[in-house]
């Protein structure tokens, strides 16, 4: 089977971005004469076929998704705003990303200030009526809100935190701590409700500290579990950098990962694999996900414009999540 050509093929061959082949196809008039030359002979020499979906969205009103996110500087974000770039690009939309805590005057104003055709919510702390009245086309991706009024898609954390106890009691720890994420956030307060349960079914005898996704709370954590009379062999943190900050501070306290304590982080960000020792981690599909989550929001914003398209169905907990187990595990000392 001849694999498609897609937009990024001819970006490459032109020498230019994969917005500025969008731009071509679907508004030449906003691209100079030679890139567009070079583009449109990229298009003929590829193969390349516009999608059907560039076509049917042409004239929208914005031709643009918004992505709203907690913390843009979050290293979990950086593949997910990726894969919605390149999936946009394939239909001719462009990508907006804008910080979720900008205030909310400025979150009122998002259904109404033309921005954006559909939006991508990868928070679920705002205020319900809020988004609810956004009344734009919209995913819940990652984070979610049961009272916000939109599909939403994600791992199911609580199986996947099981993942890790299991992994761990596995490897024979008996004793194992879990360094919580923020009790206002549904991700961490999943992933602690996995932990537990995960835990007390097999009998382990389990402890938590209440932290949140950062490497200061990570060390934080560390210096608790050095005081604890009879420590964990194990430890769980609800997010890589809190797990690469525990790690960090053990080794200036001069124990041994997993010599002493094996530790497990969640979510496998890029650095994961190259960090010394290398993190067992849940690893989340972050490229799916974000791929998944554009291909359904531009189906929702078709079905919106009164196209034959189905709208999104409810995704929640999809995307299946897996351990990687690397160098940060091993056996729990007799």
């Amino acid at each position: 089977m001849v694999p498609r050509v897609r937009i990024k093929d001819v970006a490459m061959l032109a020498g230019v971005s994969t917005a500025t082949v969008s731009r071509t196809l679907s508004s030449p008039e906003t691209v100079g004469q030679k890139t567009r030359e070079k583009v449109i002979k990229a298009v003929k020499a590829t193969g390349y076929r516009i999608n059907g979906a560039a076509r049917d969205l042409r004239q929208r009103r914005a031709r643009s998704i918004l992505i709203l996110a907690p913390n843009l500087s979050n290293t979990f974000f950086s593949q997910i705003f990726a894969a919605i770039q390149e999936e946009a690009s394939e239909v001719g939309l462009t990508v907006q990303i804008s910080d979720s805590r900008i205030g909310r005057d400025r979150l009122l104003s998002l259904g109404q200030d033309g921005r954006a055709d559909g939006i991508v919510l990868l928070d679920g702390g705002l205020d319900p009526d809020v988004v609810n009245g956004w009344n734009l086309p919209l995913i819940q991706l990652s984070e979610w809100n049961i009272a916000y009024d939109a599909p939403r898609l994600g791992i199911d954390n609580h199986a996947a935190a099981d993942l890790a106890v299991e992994h761990l009691a596995g490897l024979g720890h008996r004793r194992i701590l879990h360094v919580s994420g923020p009790q206002e956030n549904v991700l961490a307060v999943t992933r602690q409700e996995g932990f537990l349960a995960g835990a007390k079914k097999r009998g382990i005898d389990q402890s938590v500290f209440p932290g949140d996704f950062t490497l200061e709370a990570g060390a934080e954590a560390a210096r608790f579990w050095s005081t604890m009379q009879h420590r964990p062999t194990g430890v769980f943190c609800a997010s890589d950098e809190c797990a690469l900050g525990f790690i960090s501070e053990c080794a200036h306290m001069g124990f041994e990962v997993p010599g002493d304590v094996s530790v497990i982080g969640f979510d496998d960000i890029d650095f994961a694999d190259r960090f010394l020792p290398s993190l067992t981690t849940i690893h989340q599909p972050r490229n799916e996900m974000g791929r998944t989550a554009a291909k359904r929001v531009i189906a929702m914003m078709r079905a919106a414009q009164g196209e034959d398209a189905e709208p999104a169905p409810d995704l929640k907990d999809s995307i299946k999540a897996t351990l990687v187990d690397r160098a940060s595990t091993g056996r729990a000392a007799l």
